[in-house]
This record gives C-alpha cells, sequence and structure tokens, in this order.
C-alpha cells in the first residue's frame, strides 16, 4: 500500500471505493475498520489536495489578444457553481 502522498487521485478513488464497500458490508472487525476508516480519511485529503491543484492550474480561454496569443483567466469554481452548471 502506497502512502497517500503518493497515491494518483485514480488510485486514491479506487481504493476510497473499496474501503467503502468493505465497511458497509461490515467485513472488517472493528479495529480493521477503525484502520480502513483512516485510511479512508488520508486518502480522501489527497484526493482533495490533487483536486485543488488542478483546479488552480486550469485557467479559462477567454480571447486572443493582437498578436494572436491567447488570454486566459483564472477558473473560478464558485461562479460555475453559482450558475447552476457542473
Amino acid at each position: 500500500m502506497a502512502d497517500e502522498g503518493e497515491v494518483g487521485f485514480e488510485d486514491a478513488v479506487g481504493e476510497l471505493e473499496r474501503i467503502v464497500d468493505e465497511l458497509e458490508r461490515g467485513r472488517p472487525d472493528l479495529g480493521s475498520a477503525l484502520a480502513r476508516y483512516e485510511r479512508g480519511v488520508k486518502l480522501l485529503g489527497r484526493c482533495q489536495t490533487l483536486l485543488d491543484g488542478a483546479e488552480r492550474s486550469v485557467a479559462l480561454l477567454t480571447g486572443v489578444d493582437e498578436s494572436g496569443r491567447p488570454v486566459t483567466s483564472p477558473f473560478d469554481a464558485q461562479a460555475t457553481a453559482a450558475d447552476g452548471r457542473k
């Protein structure tokens, strides 16, 4: 099992899904369930960190300047959420 700081987004989500499935089915004993829950919390934090980083790196193309270079502005997730788009 890789450290959550090294896990990619897709792998983290996949592991989170497996953890949730195990916990919902009541498969692990209490000690194992707590350990799996803690792992899930760490993975969730990792996913949020990766999503935050991706959001900061996304820029919206707003046009082209006189030289033909793209003009961009930072992505504002709050504006997107406010007008109902997903």
